[in-house]
């Protein structure tokens, strides 16, 4: 898929992974629109974005999306202004275990509303142009993180939801396919802000850092891993692992 004069939307966009795939995807033409609660870092990056990229190709929105109503008018907004939606990156996510009906309802129910809500707008078969949708999951969805059993159960959810939706989409013949990325421990506050990390496994948390190492991703390696996703046609259904020391497609059982 070429991005030039294609509309993105990005989910907690205004920090960390969702920055740099926001700024990925403007690098390669697209126009993208910002979905993030976090208005002070959203207004700074895009008088930024707004320098480099010209005034009409980025678009902040205020979302929480958790709010069904307020990622449905974000979408909206989205096809008034740019004319439809070809990307959706749904990114945004916490790690907070001390809370985690939240982390649930941001990590796995957001993407399912963020993804149901944008299939209305890109299905081909009721006026779309079809597109791509790439989740962001984590190693924490293939393999157990022990000390945020929350967190684990959340993006085991955004792999499976990924790998169903991709092949829903594929048999319905909507035109849209679906992937995911789940990368290691990646350089954002979500890592390096502990207080968000306090739950009742907290005290296990050396006996992780000792299995996963200390080393790690950047926000643009991740980005560059998205963008691989975005524009190879070929990919769908695919749940892509990014670690330092490389990065490889995931093979899964076959139950039939």
């Amino acid at each position: 898929m070429a991005l030039s004069g294609k509309t993105a939307v990005v989910t907690g966009a205004a920090k960390g992974i969702g920055q740099a795939i926001t700024e990925k995807l403007l690098q390669n033409g697209a126009k993208v629109v910002l979905l993030d609660v976090n208005e002070s870092a959203a207004k700074t990056l895009m008088e930024d974005l707004k320098k480099q990229y010209g005034q009409d190709r980025t678009l902040f929105l205020c979302c929480n999306v958790e709010s069904e109503e307020q990622i449905k008018a974000a979408f909206k907004k989205t096809v008034d202004t740019f004319g439809g939606i070809d990307i959706l990156c749904n990114n945004a996510g916490i790690l907070n275990e001390s809370e985690w009906e939240k982390s649930l309802s941001i990590n796995l129910l957001g993407v399912v509303k963020g993804t149901y809500l944008a299939l209305q707008h890109m299905n081909k078969l009721t006026g779309g142009r079809g597109g791509v949708i790439v989740n962001t999951a984590s190693r924490a969805g293939l393999r157990p993180l022990m000390s945020c059993p929350v967190y684990t159960a959340s993006k085991h959810g955004v792999v499976g939801f990924t790998r169903a939706i991709a092949a829903a989409c594929t048999a319905s013949g909507y035109g849209i396919r679906c992937n995911a990325i789940c990368p290691s421990s990646v350089q954002t506050d979500l890592v390096s802000n502990t207080k968000y990390q306090v739950g009742q496994f907290y005290h296990l948390s050396d006996k992780v850092k000792q299995i996963e190492g200390t080393e790690m991703l950047t926000v643009s390696e991740v980005a560059e891993s998205v963008l691989e996703l975005v524009m190879d046609e070929t990919k769908n259904g695919e749940i892509l692992l990014i670690l330092n020391r490389g990065k490889q497609y995931m093979t899964f059982p076959s139950l039939d």
